[in-house]
């Protein structure tokens, strides 16, 4: 099954691509709205040859970074380029792309005047075909000669890895080979040295250990294989016809699977799930039904599929997703099975923010975005109505809403196969988030008891730990790097090259900020980016926060820490910029707030802003420093 079966079926979508041209300044906006509904092989290249007539330079405004994408690969790949244009657009990410000629992805890579080199791509897509990879090899090869080629393939590519990273320092998605070889033993094909089915299996499970190794992201078609069937992916026919590998029926979903992770690059996966209640997480309605009447866990089919889904919902959480709800129904009854069913796998502790009124559900879920201090594009809303889908979809079009049945078994599929929450890591920040906003609720409880605003903070018991960037948060402070949006002085976007890079450069500093409090650790809040000039100012490239902890002093802390930092580097003034964003105004005025003075302003709203270190006095606050 590779349709792109979670995206809802737009009935005008012929009607509304021929209008583009009728509307130029929406045209993006409709064209990401096209892109978005179920589209097919032939859809897809008629929205990409659209797009690419309206839109050969990325728009102005966009609240994404384009991309210059490069293709290497070795079989034929110009079939699935309109797919990934797409799945680009579908995320509201302009992408340009370069194919490699038939085959020559060394030659390209290894060759200063080459066209790739001309291009300076920001990410690299390397797409070797199974036969590609298994060329020489034969069945009447013994285990020695199999493993000296498979060793040569790893030399293969760690070479064109490192030629990439050296030229570009960009990152890099490696394809997985596709299983398209047929066994020659059977079952116990492992047994055969020289099968090519064999090899590619070994290839698959070696490829994850050298790409971790080298800091490379895996491209996993040969999973999607596994759950849709070879056949559903490649056509024996087109590939003695034309070399093309991945069948074109197929090139959405690769596509999509590309997208996904040059959104995950940027920072643009969901980070919340809202769920509906009844005939979502339970069967029934539990205000009509009763505790005893809803469908859920062992007894039935259909109990058991519901219970399912909250265990899918729950591992989502223990990696670090957010859990919400947004319900039409009386609280009480809403709370009543997170806290009294047997059966119940999600708990009322493992939702960050519980909404169930009678009110409309696109308000609601405004709410919860709200509450959780995250942008309505961070969210995910799954609910079995679609009255309630489409009403989402009309209202709040910036959120995902996936396409479901009324059977249960149905929902982890969708959410999986969409790949809202594609991730590239996981830190022990997020592990531990639901119990951070869970935190929150009662630092907000203390703040409301509290008889003024200093006597909040100081009971708050704050500890701002401050280390200069390392190996081991690298992970962390890339996420954050490219994640965050609102308090975003520069929004920046840095790779693991690039933090890498500020840790070796004397002239340079970077810390990761860690706050704790009396309710737990907050974990990594704040990443700071300090670069001398050779005026002997100190540019702060970059200054970002998590908006959670706004309004507790942080910010002059930072400051503090900041100044100390650019005094040990020599430094006699600091220059703040800020770069304006669509989402980042809240930041507008954070440097004059913090006595700087305005330097310079631009047309764009942008601020150029300097702080003199001879006159500077740290500022006392409540936050206790620890230096490691």
């Amino acid at each position: 099954m590779t349709e792109l079966h979670w995206l809802p079926t737009i009935p005008d979508w012929r009607t509304r691509l021929r209008a583009l041209d009728a509307d130029p300044v929406g045209a993006w906006d409709e064209c990401v709205a096209l892109a978005n509904g179920r589209i097919n092989f032939v859809l897809t290249n008629a929205l990409d040859q659209s797009m690419r007539r309206l839109f050969p330079a990325p728009p102005a405004g966009l609240q994404t970074k384009p991309v210059r994408l490069a293709v290497l690969g070795s079989s034929t790949l110009t079939h699935v380029l309109p797919g990934i244009r797409v799945a680009g657009l579908r995320r509201g990410i302009w992408v340009e792309i370069f194919e490699s000629d038939y085959g020559q992805y060394l030659q390209e890579l290894s060759d200063p005047g080459s066209g790739l080199h001309a291009f300076k791509p920001t990410a690299i897509l390397l797409a070797l075909d199974a036969h590609h990879l298994t060329a020489g090899l034969t069945a009447g090869m013994d285990t020695s000669a199999a493993t000296a080629a498979l060793s040569e393939v790893q030399e293969r590519l760690q070479t064109a890895w490192r030629l990439a990273r050296d030229a570009f320092h960009c990152p890099i998605l490696q394809q997985a080979a596709l299983p398209v070889h047929l066994p020659i033993l059977g079952g116990n094909e492992h047994r055969l040295p020289g099968s090519r089915s064999g090899f590619v299996a070994r290839f698959n499970a070696d490829l994850r250990t050298w790409a971790e190794d080298a800091g490379v992201d895996i491209l996993s078609v040969d999973d999607r294989a596994a759950r849709d069937g070879v056949a559903a992916w490649h056509d024996p026919a087109l590939w003695h016809r034309s070399k093309q590998e991945v069948s074109p029926v197929a090139s959405p979903l690769y596509g999509d699977l590309v997208g996904r992770w040059l959104a995950a690059k940027q920072g643009r996966s969901s980070k919340c799930l809202v769920l509906d209640l009844d005939n979502t997480v339970w069967g029934g309605v539990i205000g009509d039904d009763g505790l005893e009447g809803i469908a859920l866990g062992q007894g039935s089919p259909l109990g058991e599929a519901y219970a399912a889904f909250q265990d899918y919902c729950r591992e989502l959480s223990r990696r670090g997703i957010i859990l919400a709800v947004c319900s039409k129904n009386d609280e009480s009854n809403a709370i009543e099975p997170f806290d009294k069913h047997p059966d119940m796998v999600l708990k009322r502790s493992d939702i960050a923010c519980f909404v169930a009124n009678w009110s409309d559900k696109a308000g609601n879920i405004r709410a919860i975005a709200e509450a959780l201090n995250i942008g309505l594009d961070s969210l995910v809303f799954i609910d079995d109505n679609p009255f309630e889908r489409d009403l989402v979809r009309q209202e709040l079009p910036m959120v995902k809403v996936p396409e479901v049945s009324d059977d249960p078994v149905g929902y982890p599929v969708a959410l999986s196969d969409a790949g809202y929450f594609e991730g590239l890591s996981v830190t022990d920040e997020d592990r531990d988030r639901t119990s951070q906003y869970q935190g929150n609720k009662a630092r907000d409880a203390l703040k409301a008891s509290a008889t003024d605003l200093p006597a909040y903070l100081r009971g708050l018991d704050m500890k701002l730990v401050a280390r200069p960037f390392d190996r081991i948060g690298l992970q962390r402070i890339v996420q954050l790097i490219n994640k965050s949006n609102q308090f975003n002085l520069t929004t920046r976007r840095y790779t693991e090259e690039d933090v890498l890079a500020v840790m070796a450069d004397p002239d340079a500093f970077g810390l990761q900020l860690r706050l704790l409090d009396r309710f737990g650790d907050n974990g990594i809040i704040s990443i700071i980016i300090g670069r001398l000039q050779e005026t002997q100012d100190l540019l702060i490239d970059t200054w970002l926060m998590s908006c959670r902890v706004l309004g507790r002093q942080v910010e002059p802390t930072t400051l503090n820490l900041i100044a100390a930092q650019a005094r040990r580097l020599g430094a006699r003034r600091l220059i703040g910029e800020y770069v304006p964003t669509q989402k980042n105004g809240m930041v507008r005025d954070h440097y004059a707030r913090l006595g700087f003075t305005v330097a310079a302003t631009n047309d764009t709203g942008g601020s150029r802003n300097l702080l003199d270190l001879t006159e500077f006095q740290p500022a006392a606050t409540f936050i206790t420093v620890i230096e490691e």
